[in-house]
């Protein structure tokens, strides 16, 4: 299901949470899950992993996440200030140490401008420290850009917690 390196990279992103005492949990839109799949794949996940929201439609969103409907409407679903909402909400909500958020376009559709397949937009959030952002462009049909999106997700997440400034 997931590609080695991802595999080995959701077990070092297990292996820093654990050694730190730190949970994750996670919001998704366009991987739809798929980055709480490659981290629970790892035995004693639940140790580090507090849960995930799949929030695929604008609604959801709001719903769930309480991410306002004028933000959407403004900034759009992929962007970094729906993104970050979504990452700040879930932190709260499922009251974790690290929450990250993930939105994209994995393939075109309805209302998709065809330039911004591939666009992924990430954001980690931690409690008393500013968020950490990163955007990504993964060329490839939907499932490549879904799967690269998740690599770089959890790739997101180490680098967060392996930087010198980390704690």
């Amino acid at each position: 299901m997931f590609p080695g390196e991802t595999l080995r990279l959701a077990e070092e992103v297990h292996a820093t949470l654990l050694s730190r005492s730190l949970t994750l949990a996670t919001a998704e839109s366009m991987t739809a899950g798929l980055v709480a799949g490659a981290l629970t794949t790892v035995p004693g996940a639940s140790r580090v992993f507090s849960g995930g929201l799949v929030t695929y439609q604008q609604a959801a969103k709001t719903r769930l996440l309480d991410v306002p409907a004028e933000l959407l409407e403004e900034h759009g679903p992929v962007s970094e200030p729906a993104t970050r909402a979504m990452a700040e909400a879930t932190l709260e909500r499922l009251d974790t140490s690290l929450s990250l958020a993930i939105t994209g376009y994995a393939s075109s559709g309805p209302g998709v401008d065809p330039d911004r397949v591939g666009e992924v937009h990430m954001v980690l959030a931690r409690a008393d420290q500013d968020p950490l952002t990163d955007r990504g462009y993964f060329p490839g049909d939907r499932a490549t850009v879904r799967q690269q999106a998740t690599h770089a997700a959890l790739a997101l997440v180490l680098r967060a917690l392996t930087a010198p400034d980390s704690g």
